[in-house]
């Protein structure tokens, strides 16, 4: 894979949208983190299913609900295969990461957590990795303990290996920030806490799109992703667990599909994956999913890192030389995110200026509310990169917050 030829203007013309102009400016999109565009494969797969195929799975005999249901369990293979599941029945399809840490959360959490049991988290996480561990603990009368991070906005491990004890029943730990753009050493803290036997759920939303991640050389215990952060369609997302805590989990929801046997007496329910996919799923998510991984795998994963430090390492010296301009979150170890203030300008008008500019990027808290408050900053601008970003674009960014702080003065 060394020797591909990083083609990016053959990869802008697969997605449609960046051919579209905003305010009669050229569309920069650099909002990668909160959802990345779709290319023409995703949205053919997408229209070929409603178009040649749309039907509900499983449960007919009928061709075009065969055909729905190959597509779809085709769609789980290639997750299983794109993170190195040791099986299907790992891959649990859902709405989204918010809902795969809420599944564990929900789970996970009435069979093994209780009273005076502790939940590890960490500063930097995204809410949906804070709210769904504190109902738990209220429900259970367990402790939500919380690993600080530096100034520089990494985890602090001499303090995580100090909270690690017994009385911890999980860690679930984001891989890559989406606000400071950290990568957190997800292996170190897997290791260290399987020393005392604590499964770790791993939050990927930020990272799968960004390098290669091998669940089975990670050694995590759950591995949780969203389908529109890799190029996919929204509302669809995985749960990979391990197979063996996934069987000891009680089911999340109750309904069609997730059962073997029902009758008023007893419910007897179906075997992995399906016995946490009640009802009929989102199939043609799972297949633009599928379709989506399949496109970003023929790039690959190490083609994409290397572009995507190259802009990271370009677009940080160009703002660094933006004077007023402060960058939040500067750890050594970061992906394609980087998060600034600038001196007397608020992040929303900074974002609604830009916008006028053809330039989109995310302003405010970002789901992570803590983190601003540990850098005591209301909220932040940031911009974060994809496979069809380039150095021109941010030049152009760069223009246009200079142009806004020559506004704003």
């Amino acid at each position: 894979m060394n020797d591909y030829i990083y083609d990016i203007e053959a990869i802008r013309a697969d997605f449609p949208v960046l051919s579209r102009f905003v305010h009669d400016k050229k569309l920069v999109y650099l909002d990668n983190a909160a959802t990345t565009q779709k290319p023409q494969q995703v949205i053919d797969a997408v229209s070929n299913y409603y178009t040649n195929y749309n039907s509900n799975i499983h449960r007919g005999v009928h061709k075009l609900s065969q055909e729905a249901t190959v597509g779809h369990e085709r769609a789980r293979k290639i997750i299983k295969n794109f993170l190195n599941a040791a099986s299907e029945a790992e891959i649990i399809f859902t709405r989204g990461t918010t809902e795969s840490i809420n599944l564990v959360a929900s789970s996970f959490g009435q069979k093994f957590i209780h009273e005076n049991d502790e939940i590890l988290i960490s500063a930097m996480e995204h809410h949906s990795n804070i709210v769904p561990w504190q109902i738990l603990c209220e429900q259970k009368k367990s402790k939500l303990k919380v690993i600080p991070i530096n100034d520089e906005g990494e985890i602090i491990f001499e303090e995580f290996e100090k909270l690690l004890n017994p009385k911890v029943k999980i860690v679930s730990i984001v891989h890559i920030s989406n606000s400071l753009g950290t990568i957190n050493p997800i292996k170190k803290i897997i290791d260290y806490s399987h020393k005392l036997g604590i499964p770790v759920l791993v939050d990927a939303a930020q990272s799968v799109q960004h390098q290669k991640i091998n669940v089975r050389e990670l050694g995590c215990d759950f591995l949780v992703l969203s389908g529109h952060k890799i190029y996919g369609p929204t509302g669809i997302g995985v749960l990979y667990g391990k197979k063996e805590l996934l069987n000891s989990m009680p089911p999340y929801q109750g309904g069609g599909d997730m059962i073997l046997s029902v009758s008023f007496e007893k419910t007897i329910y179906n075997e992995l994956p399906y016995k946490f996919e009640a009802g009929t799923p989102n199939i043609v998510g799972a297949i633009g999913m599928g379709a989506a991984i399949e496109y970003i795998e023929s790039i690959g994963l190490e083609n994409i890192q290397n572009h995507e430090t190259q802009l990271l390492t370009y677009a940080t010296k160009r703002l660094l030389d933006i004077p007023g301009l402060k960058i939040i979150g500067t750890a050594a170890e970061k992906s394609a995110v980087i998060s600034f203030v600038l001196d007397f300008v608020h992040p929303h008008d900074v974002g609604t200026f830009l916008d006028l500019e053809g330039v989109a990027i995310r302003t405010g808290h970002h789901c992570t509310e803590p983190v601003m408050r540990r850098f005591k900053v209301p909220a932040t601008s940031r911009v974060s990169f994809g496979i069809y970003n380039t150095a021109e674009e941010i030049d152009i960014l760069a223009a246009s917050i200079e142009n806004v702080i020559n506004l704003f003065n």
